[in-house]
């Protein structure tokens, strides 16, 4: 049903309660749901059974003359076709044809905007996701994480947000120097499994790589930083990290442009170090008397912030601990005016939930409470050729994103990428996940990716069968539509706006997923149910308008999760 369809019931109901709730101190709030069971009918509405004990009345009475005052209602006529009441008093509507199938002529209004809403204008929202660390390539789980936060972030921007894709880069740190020592062990000639290997050390063959370029004397850039030349001595740990952290930025810009993710700003965790907004932040917490010293380190007072212990800030031997720049970081977050903050990570970052906002909340800087929002996933097993994998030869202890989309393709990395994409939102964040790489080479309605572009692409060869000027549907009678695959079709897409904004408001971008299969189910059933070049004209013309209007629903889903629509397969 469409929102201003919902609106006018709304209305409906509101002006039956009127009477009702005249001369009382009582409010109603109607809300209006989707029936499980299509049976049940259009609308339901329990609203009788809500409002019954404060007006002391029996509820089942209380519906009836709700539906009585709704349906002698003149607003009501063209659109609530009939009403019946279930069990102690739930409300069931049913909307008229015409009602239903105005969706279709939405859609074929508004096109790629259908949709889209303007819930979220003039508001700004930031969300962080992959953030890897500049150590290696990155893994499958970091390919989740990149298909969550663009999806989410297309979500937020299809309701009007004004969204910045930020990606955190933690360069600096003990891991860092890690890979430091690991590529200058490389340099210098030796290998994992010899005695002078470092036992810490990044095994990959990607740091051979990145040894043999550096003694080269060569020079690699990263998207956003300044280009880094190898000095190629091997006693220059400096230049060797600098190298290392930019080649392997570089790397990971590269993996990012396979998958088709693009954001609008890096931050380096450095310079949170270089520009003193680290040291500010713990000045800050320190003047505001929420820390403590104790056997040499400072404490900060997170149990006073519903943290079950006191969190250590500053270490014995002056280094921080790992989730101050975190509080320093969403600062200036807050600081850079996001109202909204949402971050993208694995859920082996849930202990580091309740001290960041500790920190935020302690700072006294007005920063909203719950700031920020955290959507944490978990990892991902992939499997190929009925096997488990858990190594990539060139990252040495894990599979890669390439990895996933080059097999997932077949070699062919459009499809792959669609496969990946679709496939790593299709599941909830927070549920372990399977990726089945033979299933995703499949060519049959297994391949969930597939069976919903497939769907796209029969909509475009009825539509190329038929030979006719799409512009020519917009109006055509609609009334013929009245068989009940044409009606699931046609409830169908009339709930993608509501889907969008309820996937938007929980931060769960699996939903987008859920309906393009539904949709495309239901797409599939109308073709096996009913033709659409028949001989009746006007019904031929109606049925090619749900076509069309069905295609521009898919192809809306798919774009805001990343994923092409093809016109064959």
């Amino acid at each position: 049903m469409l929102a201003h369809q919902k609106q006018e019931i709304t209305a409906l109901f509101q002006a039956a309660l009127a009477p009702v709730l005249a001369g009382t101190s009582v409010t109603a709030n109607v809300v209006l749901e989707r029936p499980r069971d299509p049976s049940h009918g259009d609308v339901a509405c329990n609203i009788a059974m809500q409002l019954a004990k404060q007006l002391k009345m029996n509820p089942r009475e209380l519906a009836t003359q709700i539906v009585a005052a709704l349906l002698a209602n003149p607003a009501g006529q063209g659109l609530v076709a009939s009403a019946d009441i279930a069990g102690p008093g739930f409300i069931n509507l049913r909307v008229t044809d015409a009602a239903k199938q105005a969706v279709v002529n939405s859609v074929l209004e508004q096109g790629a905007a259908f949709g889209q809403s303007a819930a979220g204008a003039g508001k700004q929202v930031i969300i962080e996701f992959v953030s890897a660390n500049p150590t290696g390539p990155l893994h499958v789980g970091h390919g989740r994480q990149a298909a969550l936060g663009d999806a989410l972030s297309s979500l937020f921007g299809a309701q009007g947000y004004q969204v910045t894709r930020e990606f955190y880069y933690n360069d600096a740190g003990v891991q860092i120097q890690t890979l430091a020592n690991s590529v200058q062990a490389r340099a210098r000639g030796f290998k994992p499994g010899d005695a002078e290997w470092p036992e810490s050390a990044y095994n990959g063959d990607y740091i051979a790589e990145i040894a043999t370029d550096f003694l080269a004397k060569k020079t690699v850039s990263a998207s956003d930083g300044q280009p880094a030349t190898a000095s190629g001595d091997v006693d220059d740990i400096d230049s060797i990290r600098a190298f290392a952290v930019t080649y392997l930025r570089n790397e990971q810009d590269m993996d990012l442009q396979a998958f088709g993710v693009k954001f609008d700003n890096y931050y380096l965790e450095s310079s949170l170090y270089a520009d003193g907004k680290v040291n500010s932040a713990v000045e800050t917490l320190v003047k505001a008397g929420k820390t403590y010293e104790q056997e040499g380190a400072l404490w900060l007072r997170t149990t006073d912030y519903g943290d079950d212990k006191d969190r250590v800030m500053r270490k014995s031997d002056g280094s921080y601990t790992y989730f101050v720049p975190d509080v320093a970081y969403h600062i200036v977050k807050f600081q850079r005016g996001f109202i909204q903050a949402i971050n993208v990570q694995g859920s082996d970052h849930h202990g580091t939930i309740a001290r960041v906002r500790a920190g935020l909340q302690a700072v006294d800087l007005g920063v909203p409470q719950g700031y920020p929002d955290y959507v944490l996933h978990k990892m991902v097993t992939v499997m190929k050729d009925g096997e488990e994998v858990k190594i990539s030869k060139r990252a040495g202890s894990y599979v890669t994103v390439r990895d996933l989309i080059e097999w997932s393709g077949g070699g062919d990395i459009a499809k792959g990428r669609d496969a990946v994409r679709f496939f790593l939102i299709s599941r909830k964040a927070d549920t372990e996940f399977v990726f089945d790489v033979d299933v995703a080479l499949k060519t049959s309605d297994e391949n969930p990716v597939y069976y919903v572009q497939y769907a796209h692409a029969r909509i475009c060869r009825m539509l190329e069968q038929w030979g006719g000027d799409v512009a020519s549907l917009a109006g055509v009678d609609l009334a013929p539509l009245t068989a009940p695959s044409e009606a699931t079709l046609l409830a169908t897409l009339a709930a993608y706006p509501d889907m969008l904004a309820r996937a938007q408001a929980e931060l769960g971008p699996h939903q987008v997923a859920f309906y393009l299969r539904e949709l495309a189910a239901n797409l599939h059933s109308f073709y096996f149910a009913e033709r659409v070049l028949v001989d009746d004209e006007a019904l031929k013309l109606a049925r090619l308008a749900l076509m069309v209007a069905t295609r521009q629903v898919l192809r809306n889903g798919l774009a805001l999760i990343g994923v092409s629509a093809p016109n064959k397969m």
